[in-house]
């Protein structure tokens, strides 16, 4: 069973870093396309980075890019956001979810693509808020 628990959010200053933390509690992360993303109040959740696992391929949106890091631990049972020079506006929720790696789209597989509704499992979320 899939239980995805997210961890590592709390408050920070602007500027400041943060590690969040994704842990799958039914097993690790072996063979799937783990994202992260973030809902802010009165906005609708949004893609921040996918990884999968099996490659270890990584995508970034486009408004995410360099501020924003993936990445796994060697066991594969972690998968990390880190978050640099964070700004008030990244004040969100933020969710991990996981899946297959592959999607179907007529009829052909494809990498899973880092969009919200291509994600079955998703975690709780953990809140992030960047003030002074």
């Amino acid at each position: 069973q899939v239980q995805l628990v997210e961890s590592g959010g709390g408050l920070v200053q602007p500027g400041g870093s943060l590690r969040l933390s994704c842990v799958n509690s039914g097993s690790g992360f072996y063979d799937d396309t783990v994202g992260w993303f973030r809902q802010a109040p009165g906005k609708e959740r949004e893609p921040i980075s996918c990884i999968n696992t099996r490659d270890d391929t990584t995508f970034y949106a486009d408004s995410m890019r360099g501020r924003f890091t993936i990445s796994r631990d060697n066991a594969k049972t972690t998968i990390y956001l880190h978050m640099n020079n964070v700004e008030p506006e990244d004040t969100a929720v933020y969710y991990c979810a996981k899946d297959d790696p592959l999607q179907m789209i007529f009829g052909f597989y494809y990498n899973r693509e880092c969009k919200v509704d291509n994600f079955r499992s998703w975690g709780q979320g953990t809140q992030v808020t960047v003030s002074s």
